[in-house]
């Protein structure tokens, strides 16, 4: 059973809003989230407040409606082909924001998704750099960490996959010019990089958990505002396309449990 953060909302479902969120004010470009929460969050934004989100069917087209997540092929209605080529003209031209996952991120945004320990001798070998490097310097980018703790927020990160603010910098203008990291959402809070010099800042925490909890589960100093607000609950019209509409199948208490 997922924790509740009062009597009627999970924490699970304040995650989706926060990830939904991401993507507020994006207008029309490709929305791409990885993990179940995040592509509640995606689409929960376009049936609300950003209808003019673009949605893949995750191969080779682009979706009319927004159906479950769980949604088999035959649930969706297709309206364009979008091939390989095509992807890349979007993504290099910055009309993309993409949700990855993160299984270590560090102060200015940098994530490691491909291995644990020394690179050429890894203890962990994970699923390898992927399109990190590209999404981070042609496109928004955000994260999602279903599990804050030290062990993903770190002061270095084993290998760089995904560029942060730090590196983007170093490299100039051609890394720089679409870079974007726009926000961390975990199941304990948001965070976000609006600071001077675009160090992690903690710009929410969801309701039940305090900054302390938060602070002593990140590996590094965050910048904390004078105030750090509570993430918002979702409305009675967004709690019922989540519970309703995109996940009947609680597919989000999975990535959260209690």
């Amino acid at each position: 059973m997922t924790e509740t953060v009062d009597t009627m909302v999970t924490r699970a479902e304040v995650c989706a809003v926060a990830c939904a969120e991401a993507w507020r004010g994006d207008g029309e470009i490709m929305a791409s989230p990885f993990g179940s929460i995040p592509s509640i969050g995606a689409r929960l934004a376009r049936l609300t407040f950003a209808p003019d989100l673009v949605l893949t069917d995750g191969e080779a087209a682009l979706m009319v409606n927004t159906p479950a997540i769980s949604a088999r092929r035959p649930e969706l209605v297709l309206e364009a082909w979008m091939p390989y080529r095509k992807v890349f003209e979007v993504v290099w031209s910055g009309r993309r924001h993409v949700m990855m996952q993160a299984t270590q991120v560090d102060r200015f945004g940098n994530q490691n998704i491909s291995c644990i320990g020394d690179w050429a001798h890894p203890r962990t070998q994970l699923i390898g750099v992927r399109g990190a490097p590209g999404n981070t310097v042609n496109h928004t980018t955000s994260y999602w960490v279903p599990n804050h703790g030290t062990r993903s927020f770190v002061e270095a990160v084993d290998m760089v996959c995904g560029v942060g603010y730090d590196r983007a910098a170093a490299a100039g203008p051609a890394a720089s010019r679409f870079h974007e990291i726009r926000r961390v959402v975990t199941n304990l809070a948001v965070l976000d990089f609006e600071t001077p010099d675009h160090a992690m800042r903690l710009r929410s925490v969801h309701p039940g958990v305090t900054v302390e909890e938060v602070v002593e589960a990140t590996g590094f100093e965050l910048v904390l505002p004078a105030e750090v607000r509570v993430s918002r609950l979702p409305t009675a019209e967004e709690l019922e396309i989540i519970r309703e509409v995109l996940d009947p199948r609680g597919l989000r208490d999975k990535e959260v449990p209690a």
